[in-house]
């Protein structure tokens, strides 16, 4: 039976290295002493998903809004070069070192596919850096949503022909990802938890999104789904 392995990019095989990068940015014309960074990133980070919730626009203009109100409330001047250098950043950015390994192991055996909250120009250069060819790449810019809507994991089973219950979902993201495809009848789901039970956002799943599996990283997949 033919079955696909579906991932997130950014955070699951991509080490997305916003945080480090949106404060090397900043910090190259801004005196940020005085700045909290851990409540400014958190910031950051929840102005980013409270846009996914609104009406879709590219994510090239969704990431520079969002920094832009995460900066005011933190009392930090806006300029439009600090988005644009955020949005150039991005597809530079290399996968985490396990990934390439482990994403040629799958490929032995199943087809392998990016469900991911970008823009198609963005992400090409990302995927370029994993040097493994995926068989489908479906972003939000193609099914005009961003997850965790619905109708992002929809059009992407619909883009690549396949019943849910044949499609294996693998993804760090548990707002994004592991909440919303609960009841998606997919044939499985792996938590990709890179950042383990240290307390911060997005790092403790919960027993009522069950069943899931979970891992550190992408190095246990192969061997979980009998590669």
């Amino acid at each position: 039976m033919r079955q696909i392995v579906t991932f997130d990019a950014y955070g699951t095989l991509v080490d997305f290295q916003l945080g480090p990068t949106t404060l090397k940015v900043l910090a190259d014309r801004l005196d940020l002493d005085r700045l909290n960074v851990d409540e400014f990133l958190d910031d950051f980070r929840i102005m980013r998903f409270h846009a996914v919730l609104e009406a879709y626009r590219p994510f090239r203009e969704l990431l520079p809004s969002s920094l832009e109100i995460a900066m005011r409330l933190h009392g930090l001047e806006y300029r439009q070069s600090d988005g644009e250098a955020l949005v150039a950043a991005v597809p530079t950015f290399g996968p985490h070192p396990e990934v390439p390994a482990a994403l040629r192991a799958l490929k032995s055996r199943y087809e392998i596919a990016i469900i991911s909250n970008t823009d198609d120009d963005l992400i090409a250069q990302n995927l370029a850096n994993m040097g493994v060819e995926f068989d489908h790449v479906i972003t939000a810019q193609q099914a005009k949503a961003y997850k965790p809507s619905r109708q992002t994991f929809e059009y992407a089973f619909q883009a690549m022909d396949i019943d849910p219950a044949q499609v294996i979902h693998v993804a760090q993201g548990w707002e994004y990802d592991l909440i919303p495809t609960r009841d998606l009848g997919l044939a499985r789901r792996v938590w990709i938890n890179r950042y383990g039970h240290n307390g911060s956002i997005g790092a403790r799943g919960s027993a009522d999104y069950q069943p899931f599996d979970e891992l550190p990283d992408l190095s246990g997949l192969p061997a979980l789904l009998g590669c």
